[in-house]
């Protein structure tokens, strides 16, 4: 194996970890609601705290990331993914549980800059959509394996959730043990004129050319002062990663992510069929990122986006109808539809994109804007879902209706971005 295939996976630990603690709660919040005897207040909190860490976190992570170097806040992240599953699995009060999903959410935001970051600037340009794709396939596939364990540990009579998220445990390790050994991202070394370890960054990756980066004498490198990325020169990618992000979220996939046997229990499954559903969405999400990944760099993102924003409409429309009561049998099928739609086109491109479109000097600013904004949208979706389906008998056909006409006006905003498929990241304006 290459070594920047290498250290492109130990980096991507930090996804699967992402998306393990996305998609555990879908298992345990019912059982949590039951135990502490929560109000829909408290239970809206319980599920949405998480998301309240990870806006914080996709706030903060470009300065840290700018000030301190990619890598050791990617210890820093596996360091709180691990305190956040010990104290989630052991917490014997309810505010105490809600302290420590904090700290895994915080982990989920800064990872969902620095992650990308850190593998679109050591992968070469050929291969840069799939590498830094490897963050959002191990995303699904956290995703997936929070949705096995969950099924799995739903037969123990007792405490099934402190299993659930405490099994995470184990990964989040592996993670900080081997984040240890990954490079300094050279493109960061160069910035702060440490051109010597740049030099050593490079030799450990492997190929010098593989990554376009002037490193002649004359170069004038100098260590970078703190970019305001609010000017003029910025406003372009600075609307198309908030865009995205805005349209990312509006089709509704953390609110199918985080609610999914809910909404099959809304349709009329048993309560052990719902918790075995959503394992056939993590399967499929799976599979079709990994399609995605595997053609991003030959088809580009832009022609990915819009394709699978027609198979998405159509499928969110099935969706919808199928909660109102028509061919409701086949609801897992539309589902399952809508979700390889989306992992083909907006999971396989957006923290590609979010990680390319930014200018060196602003890259870990301007993607740490564009989580924020993701995870921002994240929130207010996944908050307002249980409020619009328990307020009326119809609530989950309007939200999926709601869903399926953002996509429309998400496939006239596709047409307008650029492409970045195969460009150095020097080059992208």
């Amino acid at each position: 194996m290459k070594p920047v295939w290498k250290f492109t996976l130990i980096a991507s630990l930090g996804g699967f970890l992402f998306g393990f603690e996305t998609a555990v709660i879908s298992g345990a919040e019912q059982i949590i609601q039951k135990l502490w005897q929560l109000s829909p207040a408290r239970h809206g909190l319980t599920v949405s705290v998480s998301l309240i860490g990870t806006i914080l976190g996709a706030i903060i992570a470009g300065q840290l990331a700018n000030r301190y170097g990619r890598k050791p806040i990617l210890y820093a992240i596996a360091l709180l993914y691990l305190l956040s599953a010990i104290g989630c699995a052991l917490a014997s009060m309810w505010e105490v549980f809600l302290l420590f999903r904090f700290f895994g959410g915080l982990a989920v935001g800064i990872s969902s800059v620095v992650g990308p970051v850190y593998t679109s600037e050591i992968a070469p340009a050929k291969d840069r959509g799939k590498l830094t794709g490897t963050f959002q396939i191990m995303i699904v596939t956290g995703i997936f394996t929070a949705y096995l364990t969950n099924f799995i540990f739903l037969g123990l009579e007792t405490d099934a959730w402190r299993y659930m998220l405490g099994v995470m445990a184990l990964p989040a390790f592996l993670f900080v043990i081997l984040v240890r050994r990954i490079p300094e991202s050279p493109r960061w070394l160069l910035q702060m004129g440490d051109r010597s370890k740049a030099s050593e960054s490079y030799a450990l990756i492997g190929d010098q050319e593989m990554i376009c980066v002037p490193m002649t004498e004359s170069e004038d490198v100098r260590p970078p002062r703190q970019v305001n990325l609010f000017q003029k020169r910025y406003a372009k990618p600075i609307t198309l990663a908030i865009l995205l992000a805005f349209f990312n979220q509006m089709t509704g996939i953390n609110a199918i992510l985080y609610y999914a046997p809910r909404i099959f229990e809304m349709a009329g499954f048993s309560a052990e069929l719902s918790y075995l559903q959503p394992i056939f969405i993590g399967g499929t999400n799976l599979l079709f990122t990994l399609m995605g990944m595997s053609i991003i760099d030959r088809f580009g993102r832009k022609k990915l986006l819009l394709t699978g924003a027609v198979g998405m409409f159509f499928f969110l429309l099935l969706s919808a109808y199928g909660l109102k009561g028509v061919h409701a049998d086949y609801l897992l099928f539309f589902i399952i539809g809508f979700i390889a739609a989306f992992a083909l086109s907006q999971g396989a491109v957006i923290w590609v994109f979010l990680a390319e479109i930014f200018p060196n000097e602003a890259r870990a600013q301007g993607s740490s804007l564009g989580s924020t904004a993701h995870w921002l949208f994240a929130a207010i979706i996944s908050w307002l879902f249980p409020i619009i389906v328990e307020g009326t008998v119809l609530g989950g056909f309007y939200a999926f209706l709601f869903y399926a006409s953002m996509v429309v006006l998400s496939f006239i905003f596709i047409l307008f971005i650029p492409e970045t498929k195969g460009r150095p990241l020097e080059e992208i304006k």
